[in-house]
């Protein structure tokens, strides 16, 4: 007798007033059993999940059957999907630190996941919690139970997400692209752990995602989605044979190619960073004592040449993060100094460090958190000006605005509209703009595409690159995205616990790293080879 299937998803629609965003989707999972549902942002996987634990938007329409158990969830009164939440099944989203509460300690977080559930004391809740977050790898010596989610790294604080959806054992786990935004090493970490809960759990898991990389490594077997529908899949050894044009575009881009060397002329350096050192407070232990430092870059020197760009790679908490503001004058460091186009930029003030400010700019992860949603694209674009003593005449601005916007893909009407009208991938080709209006000499790139979809980041990272060639513009790319680094960057700089462990040519440092930790940054970088 051929067992019953975990979850079956049966004709599944959802619509919103007149607009259809999931269109007929049928699939099912098992036990024991990991399906990668993929696609492009605006592809409804997500909504598709949401739909599955029956949250969707108040005016949303359901039509279709989903299963558990053979049991019909639309069946259910809200007050039993309610217990069938967290206990049958859990839900990781892509944002823990969203997701968790900011004042709650992680250990009551996973603990009122039980209590909500089952009825037990406090004390056995607390057991189970503490064996839950043991069992995602976080022991009571690297989280201790009464810490606060602003107290972990996000690779802890998404173990905790985890914990708090597998501490009722779940025969359903739903992730909703929970890698995203992680370094390598913590990503294969937090993939490794889901597999070994399916096997030791027996539970089913649905893994969202838009990485194909990320989808081949784990899954069991894909359906990939567009436009609200199923078009393509199959299992995940028969990836290469997917047939769909869409299918196919998501595999060309979900492994970028190499950069080729450029070829720079022997100019002298545009920035230029030496023996950096930032220093920050930790806890005061004594009344009596100072309170001791963390040095989180200790020494650092690199140099970029114009129209050069430069990766810097490291995980969470290596100090990428800490060097770059240093680097952009947003924080003093307490030894060393950053030189931009030859003039001592760390130590600048007054009208000559606006002035400086002009030649580097900088483009952020989430562009729609560094606008001002009320500003219109026209005055976020030209809002760098004011760094100038003499702003341009508000016809010119508007000129000026309406080419860096074609420069980048836009049209020159689009200045009139507002940051929420625009998709992920626009509102970073705003931001870019941003970036290039003062005309600078240096872009410093933060995370710049880590958050978007593969087919996305792949038109971000042509446009980069043609805008690098064209304008001889020097960038500065930090990322915990290997892939993304090795695609745009001439030179890479490695670095470990606030140090450069390495650096050279990137085709040098990806092909034969020297360094261990390179190494192991390498290898745990999902691959995977279109073919």
């Amino acid at each position: 007798m051929t067992p019953q299937p975990l979850l079956v998803v049966d004709s599944l629609s959802v619509s919103i007033g007149d607009i259809r965003i999931l269109n007929d989707l049928s699939f099912q999972v098992d036990r024991g059993e990991i399906l990668g549902l993929v696609g492009a942002s605006g592809s409804g996987k997500s909504m598709t999940a949401l739909a599955i634990m029956r949250l969707l938007p108040a005016r949303a329409r359901l039509s279709g059957t989903v299963r558990l158990h053979g049991e019909a969830l639309g069946t259910k009164s809200e007050a039993q999907l309610q217990d069938i939440r967290g206990r049958d099944i859990g839900m990781v989203f892509q944002e823990p630190m969203t997701a968790l509460n900011p004042l709650m300690r992680i250990g009551d977080q996973v603990a009122e996941t039980v209590r909500l559930h089952v009825a037990v004391s406090r004390s056995r809740a607390n057991a189970m919690a503490r064996e839950a977050l043991d069992s995602v790898g976080l022991k009571e010596d690297h989280a201790a139970f009464d810490r606060y989610p602003h107290e972990l790294s996000g690779g802890q604080r998404q173990r905790v997400a985890i914990a708090i959806a597998i501490v009722l054992r779940p025969a359903l786990l739903i992730a909703d692209e929970p890698t995203t935004a992680l370094d390598a090493g913590t990503q294969a970490q937090v993939l490794v752990l889901l597999r070994e809960l399916v096997r030791e759990l027996g539970m089913g898991l649905i893994l969202v995602s838009h990485d194909l990389a990320v989808i081949a490594e784990v899954t069991h077997r894909i359906v990939v989605m567009q436009e609200g529908a199923i078009v393509d899949g199959g299992t995940a050894e028969a990836i290469q044979h997917l047939r769909h044009p869409y299918a196919k575009a998501l595999l060309a881009a979900a492994e970028l190619p190499p950069k080729r060397p450029a070829l720079l002329e022997r100019a002298a350096p545009v920035l230029e960073v030496r023996g950096i050192v930032r220093e920050y407070p930790r806890k005061r232990r004594s009344f009596w004592h100072a309170p001791p430092k963390f040095r989180a870059v200790d020494d650092v020197s690199l140099t970029i040449h114009p129209g050069e760009n430069v990766g810097l790679i490291g995980e969470s908490g290596s100090g990428k993060s800490s060097l770059l503001r240093a680097i952009l004058a947003l924080e003093r460091a307490q030894a060393g100094e950053v030189r931009l186009l030859g003039e001592a930029f760390s130590t600048a003030q007054g009208a000559t460090l606006r002035r400086l400010r002009r030649s580097i700019q900088a483009v952020f992860q989430d562009p729609y958190g560094s606008f001002d949603p009320q500003w219109s694209v026209e005055r976020l674009v030209a809002e760098p000006y004011y760094l100038m003593d003499a702003p341009p005449s508000a016809g010119e601005r508007r000129r000026r605005v309406a080419a860096v916007l074609e420069q980048v893909g836009l049209a020159p009407a689009d200045r009139l509209r507002y940051p929420h009208e625009f998709s992920g991938g626009q509102r970073q080709r705003i931001a870019i703009a941003r970036a290039l209006i003062t005309e600078p000499a240096v872009i410093a790139f933060d995370e710049a595409v880590s958050a978007l979809d593969v087919l996305v980041r792949a038109q971000i990272l042509d446009l980069l690159s043609e805008l690098s060639s064209r304008l001889k513009l020097a960038y500065l790319f930090v990322s915990h995205d290997l892939n993304v680094v090795r695609a745009i960057a001439d030179r890479v700089y490695v670095m470990q616990q606030g140090r450069i462990v390495e650096h050279g040519p990137a085709v040098s440092v990806f092909a034969s790293p020297q360094h261990e930790y390179t190494r192991a940054l390498i290898a745990a970088t999902p691959h995977f080879q279109a073919a």
